[in-house]
């Protein structure tokens, strides 16, 4: 059976895995040979040999013996306290019964295991496992048992007897490394690191050392070494993951994340694209009806992107643009060189609160040039939606705006020559591909997306490794500075007041509630009752928007706050993105704690578009951990995008970064963005080094190795 028949076989195939330990093992993520694989350990114990109290360190767990020579009993708890004739250790007990202080005699011999803590009073260990020792009692020689994540009612022995035969399975059948980099590919793909990166040391062949199989296998078992520092160093590196063979398997799990991408990109490339003008009569007659001019950065992505559009090569490019900096217009001008062209331009976005607000831009814009701005939602009666789809399919609206009912089945371009997308990573990749397949025959639609959540480089590198890059790294000039201030909710009755001083001098606020949990119905529910206590107690206009409300009442709502009508706004998190009312200078924001850093400064966005000095509160319950404290404190001093989002992947991670849908992206196994940034480096050069030298043999091990490490992403390479 090849090799990648193996992992790919479901747990069932393995025996001892019914039903019950199937739908166990599937609340770990497992369902495939590999990735039982792939559950690695988070710790390990050495139960096999005795270490004396003068070696022991700090963090390590031990099995040590000794005499008991003291005890002592507090209101605190017992301290037991221990001796070999090297050294001393106090056994800690904060829950004292009767059969244990009837254990703890003073003469008694004890052969403890638990983890060493080593502080100001001593050298101690907290309610260890402990065994009384009369005579010789030999040791059971168990080696190193590794410990795993588990679930509920699922044993240790049990996940550790399943791995164990999941790698004999595999060993038996396993012929060699799915991909082969040998000395002279290694060599190229060392000097195209060096390139980019000059000051790196010499690098080895991840490749070379261990097959993905020994890896697995030194991981899941690992040796025990007869020099007990030795043992500990090991034992940590395969903890942090820095050990050479947990860094094999990084390199190749970022490989077949890397080589998926680009594979992507190789086969959106296969069909041509429509060629537009790189001039547009349009987009001129939009910019004389503007206000204002646009910034530099704004000119300076708009003509990357008229570059793109005038090959005939499917464009595939990432606008980042910080919070207001005016990624609406560069969509509206792109647009302009589509249509200019005679192709239609599909705007989608994630939510319909931020696609009724593109519709009002775009509808304001184009619609006195002349062009027909169409409306596709999910919330449309039967009659609306089915003139939208003849009005699209006719080619009688040239700008089609909606949510995810853009990708239909039974949605039909005339002629689809771009698509923009809004928030792109709260769509995964299959809904972006089918949209993609909405262009005429044989041609592939230019692909804009644009994101309000600045993207780290590696996280940009991993999640959209398939895209050039554009930067919006200018704020509009009107754009005036937020103060940020942390309060704890203690002190809401002084915000409540700070609130109704604000609005009577006729500023505007808003007060975002927090999100109890991933639920419409809970959010609205909170947002209603935070809604009626302001209302009862301030002696202003309030009003509020939820996920529950139907669109045309939260429109109406916002219309009403945006002229002025309304001078509080209470709304759940729906307002993150894509309103803008000059006017509001206050926000609020319950329990920030819940939410993460770049959704926070999203929110804070929303203030300071006028010229009025603006504020955010930011509201915390108490007590806050230290993580708690540091990730508000980022937000109290930047206002920088790029830098809360780098804190908000160290601190969070990526699935929390980009949201849950992104795909590829929460099913790392072992990698991570932050630590393993180089490693991400390595494996891309490793993907085009691979790309580039395509042959039969070298095409079947990358589909083999994305079949293992990413089986999900096959389905959108073949698409």
């Amino acid at each position: 059976m090849p090799t990648t028949q193996i992992f790919n076989l479901p747990v069932t195939a393995l025996s001892g895995v019914g039903t019950k330990i199937a739908e166990q093992l599937a609340q770990l993520n497992i369902e495939r040979v590999f990735d039982l694989l792939m559950h690695l350990p988070r710790d390990y114990e050495d139960r096999s040999r005795l270490i004396n109290l003068a070696d022991v360190t700090h963090g390590q767990s031990v099995l040590v013996q000794g005499q008991i020579m003291r005890v002592e009993n507090k209101r605190t708890g017992m301290s037991v306290y221990l001796q070999d004739g090297t050294g001393q250790v106090i056994l800690r007990f904060f829950h004292v019964y009767k059969g244990l202080a009837d254990t703890m005699q003073i003469g008694t011999v004890l052969r403890v295991f638990g983890e060493i803590i080593i502080n100001q009073y001593g050298t101690q260990i907290s309610h260890p496992e402990y065994e009384i020792i009369i005579g010789q009692k030999p040791l059971s020689n168990t080696g190193l048992v590794p410990i795993y994540p588990t679930v509920k009612n699922l044993h240790q022995n049990k996940l550790r007897s399943l791995i164990k035969l999941a790698l004999q399975t595999v060993k038996q059948n396993y012929k060699n490394n799915i991909i082969q980099i040998n000395n002279n590919d290694w060599q190229l793909i060392e000097k195209q690191i060096k390139t980019q990166f000059p000051l790196i040391a010499n690098l080895t062949n991840p490749f070379t050392e261990f097959s993905l199989i020994d890896a697995l296998s030194f991981i899941h078992q690992p040796p025990t070494y007869t020099n007990l520092s030795q043992q500990y160093q090991v034992l940590e590196r395969l903890k942090n993951r820095t050990h050479a063979t947990c860094q094999r398997l990084i390199t190749e799990e970022m490989l077949a994340n890397q080589l998926a991408l680009l594979y992507r990109k190789q086969q959106l490339f296969q069909h041509k694209a429509p060629r537009c003008d790189d001039k547009s009569q349009l987009a001129e007659r939009l910019l004389a009806n503007l206000p204002f001019t646009p910034t530099n950065a704004q000119n300076r992505v708009v003509n990357e992107i008229v570059k793109d559009l005038a090959t005939s090569i499917p464009m595939l490019r990432l606008v980042q643009g910080d919070v207001g900096a005016g990624k609406t217009l560069v969509a509206g001008l792109s647009a302009c060189y589509a249509l200019d062209s005679g192709w239609q331009v599909a705007v989608m976005a994630p939510t319909e609160i931020l696609a009724e607000q593109h519709l009002i831009n775009f509808k304001n814009w184009f619609e006195p040039l002349g062009i027909g701005v169409g409306w596709l939602a999910g919330k449309q009666t039967a009659k609306e939606r089915t003139k939208a789809l003849s009005n699209i399919a006719e080619n009688n609206v040239q700008i089609v705006v909606g949510t995810h009912a853009l990708f239909q089945e039974q949605v039909q371009f005339a002629k689809l020559g771009l698509v923009i997308i809004d928030e792109q990573h709260r769509f995964g990749v299959e809904q972006r591909m089918a949209l993609l397949g909405k262009g005429l025959a044989h041609t592939t639609p230019h692909q804009l997306i644009m994101t309000a959540t600045p993207i780290p480089r590696t996280l940009a590198m991993s999640a959209f490794g398939d895209m050039d890059t554009s930067i919006i790294d200018e704020l509009p000039p009107n754009r005036t500075p937020i103060t940020t201030v942390t309060i704890s909710r203690d002190r809401r009755d002084e915000v409540i007041e700070r609130i109704a001083v604000n609005c009577e001098q006729g500023k505007q606020a808003y007060w975002v509630c927090p999100l109890v949990e991933e639920s419409t119905a809970l959010d609205a529910q909170s947002a209603e009752i935070t809604y009626a206590d302001l209302a009862d107690r301030l002696n202003i206009t309030i009003g509020m928007v939820h996920g529950k409300m139907k669109p045309a009442e939260k429109q109406a709502v916002m219309q009403d706050f945006k002229a002025g009508k309304i001078s509080l706004l209470v709304a759940t998190t729906v307002i993150e993105v894509g309103v803008d009312v000059p006017n509001a200078s206050l926000m609020v924001i319950e329990n920030a704690e819940r939410l993460g850093l770049s959704q926070l400064h999203q929110l804070r966005g929303r203030v300071g578009r006028g010229e009025a000095k603006s504020f955010c509160v930011l509201l915390y319950q108490t007590p806050l951990s230290e993580t708690g404290i540091e990730r508000l404190n980022v937000l109290r001093d930047s206002t920088d995008g790029f830098v809360i989002a780098q804190k908000d992947l160290e601190l969070r991670g990526a699935g929390e970064l980009l949201g849950k849908r992104q795909t590829g992206h929460d099913s790392y196994y072992i990698s991570d963005l932050v630590r393993d940034e180089f490693l991400l480096i390595t494996a891309q050069a490793i993907a085009k080094h691979l790309l580039n030298k395509q042959n039969k043999i070298v095409t079947q091990e990358m589909q083999n190795l994305i079949q293992i490490w990413t089986p999900d992403a096959l389905k959108f390479i073949n698409a």
